[in-house]
């Protein structure tokens, strides 16, 4: 049986993207894994799934497979882009969308053709919330790597994220640093490795190592909590852009208590069918 797709892509962060509502599909990780390999697949970053809710306060439940076949809570490029998908195929016609994501309710809302603005939740801070392997919050943690003492400090938007400052991030150790730091024990769930460079109090850069799918062009989730964290060391306002390699999100706090927002360009690529026995 051939199962239809759309390939996407938010600032380079690439997906494909399956209405599940309107054909079979279950999720199998041998699967993804076989089609997100770019020399023999398909090639992606994450795999998105369009499912019916089960909540009636939500339009449609939002699931995230990455490239090695696990599912994870969140991920806000592939939000973008899951906007843009369930509006151009005429499964619904709302200007805010709320779904499901594993991790609870977020908002999404198409701007205008291309871009999006996604409601990305409240950050948390408690280490059992991210989740951290320690019973203490801390503003920045340190770990031992390799004989460095890697600071950090780390919060969950959606899914886990630690954020290191450095000075430059095109010298920044993510191939290593990124890979040892993601699979520690201190994560039970794994996590997200940001290496973010301050460059004035409205802008940064920023590359990131995601888990389960090592670097990508652009991670949405990453730029909203190296945003957060910037703002809580004093470093950023509560507005600013976040320049990643594959392009530039524009992010809002307030603080405390507030949801991070997240405006950005997303990117039909091609439609395509691929057999699913």
């Amino acid at each position: 049986m051939a199962l239809k797709f759309s390939k996407m892509h938010g600032l380079g962060n690439d997906f494909i993207v399956i209405d599940a509502i309107n054909q079979k599909f279950i999720p199998d990780p041998e699967r993804i894994r076989a089609w997100a390999r770019r020399q023999t697949g398909i090639g992606f970053d994450q795999l998105l799934l369009v499912e019916k809710a089960q909540s009636d306060k939500a339009a449609f439940k939002y699931r995230i497979f990455n490239a090695d076949g696990g599912e994870v809570e969140q991920c806000g490029n592939g939000a973008r882009c899951f906007a843009r998908f369930v509006r151009e195929r005429n499964l619904t016609d709302l200007d805010l969308i709320p779904v499901e994501t594993r991790n609870g309710l977020i908002v999404l809302e198409m701007i205008d053709t291309s871009r999006a603005r996604v409601n990305m939740g409240v950050p948390q801070f408690e280490p059992q919330q991210i989740p951290l392997d320690t019973d203490h919050r801390s503003e920045i943690y340190t770990l031992a790597i390799d004989g460095q003492h890697i600071q950090f400090s780390a919060l969950g938007i959606g899914n886990p994220h630690i954020v290191i400052q450095v000075d430059d991030v095109d010298q920044a150790e993510v191939d290593t640093l990124g890979p040892a730091l993601e699979s520690h024990p201190f994560f039970p769930q794994r996590v997200n490795v940001g290496f973010m460079q301050r460059v004035d109090r409205g802008n940064f850069r920023l590359r990131v190592f995601e888990r389960g799918a090592g670097e990508t062009s652009a991670c949405g989730s990453g730029a909203c909590a190296a945003m957060v964290a910037g703002h809580r060391l004093g470093l950023l306002d509560n507005q600013a852009q976040a320049h990643l390699p594959g392009g530039q999100l524009k992010l809002e706090w307030q603080g405390d208590e507030n949801p991070v927002m997240m405006t950005g360009e997303t990117t039909m690529v091609f439609e395509g069918e691929i057999s699913n026995e």
